[in-house]
């Protein structure tokens, strides 16, 4: 196990015993996961807890999330269970990412793989796809406009463009890797799939990437893209859904399976 990842998961432990939680999943989120991380990228770690049961039997409503400031390149942030059940229900895309991130850092509980095992009922073409358009159409606009951009801002518009035309191809959740949306996606010999394979050598490579003159065969097809998708993501099908009562037995039987597990050591 590498210094960083033990650093990580000790981090998470230290979590566990100070918020009296137990994770279930850990994983990471960033540009380490999507497969273009930069050498001084941080780490962005995210994780799904569940806290005791006298925790959810109150009246009030309590913070559901547990945020730690970034320190040591360390990003972490988690969702309690019942939080990420309800985004999960609406087809959430961060909370897809993060399932099926290649770099894991804890599975405990089968839970991750449950939630997996029925992501395809509650996956919505419809809501994915906006929110990928959504991310792409802000990252143009703030970082590539005019003839000198911010270089290396073109992969967080690719990337959810990428991610909107293998929604539209396979009416799927588009895997998280950059490698495979662009395999699959864009055409091998081509002019777009050289300037995109070039600008990776440099991203990953480290080269400092700031402001320098747009890459029109990137440019161009980003602006159609963009275009394209803000006239037919209306179009696209919502999900067909899933019984609540599914999910609140999948957050009861974990509730139960991770707290009496605990009792007994």
């Amino acid at each position: 196990m590498s210094e960083v990842r033990q650093q990580i998961v000790d981090e998470l432990t230290k979590i566990e015993k100070e918020e009296n939680v137990r994770i279930l999943y850990a994983c990471e989120s960033g540009s380490r996961a999507w497969g273009f991380p930069s050498k001084d990228s941080d780490y962005d770690v995210r994780f799904i807890y569940i806290r005791p049961v006298d925790w959810y039997l109150s009246i009030f409503e309590k913070r559901d999330v547990i945020e730690r400031p970034i320190n040591d390149m360390l990003d972490i942030n988690g969702w309690d269970l019942r939080k990420a059940l309800s985004l999960f229900r609406k087809s959430n895309p961060p909370l897809l990412e993060w399932l099926q991130s290649p770099i894991v850092y804890m599975e405990n509980h089968a839970v991750a793989e449950q939630i997996r095992d029925i992501s395809p009922l509650t996956f919505s073409p419809r809501s994915c796809m906006f929110h990928y358009l959504h991310m792409a159409k802000g990252n143009y606009r703030d970082y590539l406009q005019g003839e000198q951009v911010k270089i290396k801002k073109y992969f967080y518009v690719l990337r959810p463009i990428l991610a909107c035309e293998w929604i539209e191809k396979h009416n799927t959740m588009p895997p998280i890797e950059f490698d495979k949306l662009v395999a699959d996606v864009v055409p091998g010999e081509s002019e777009l799939k050289a300037a995109i394979d070039s600008l990776l050598v440099r991203k990953r490579a480290g080269d400092e990437m700031d402001f320098e003159p747009r890459i029109n065969p990137i440019s161009e097809f980003l602006e159609e893209k963009i275009a394209y998708y803000e006239q037919t993501a209306s179009g696209m099908p919502s999900s067909g859904g899933v019984q609540d009562q599914r999910l609140d037995d999948l957050f009861r039987t974990v509730l139960k399976e991770v707290w009496e597990t605990n009792d007994e050591r």
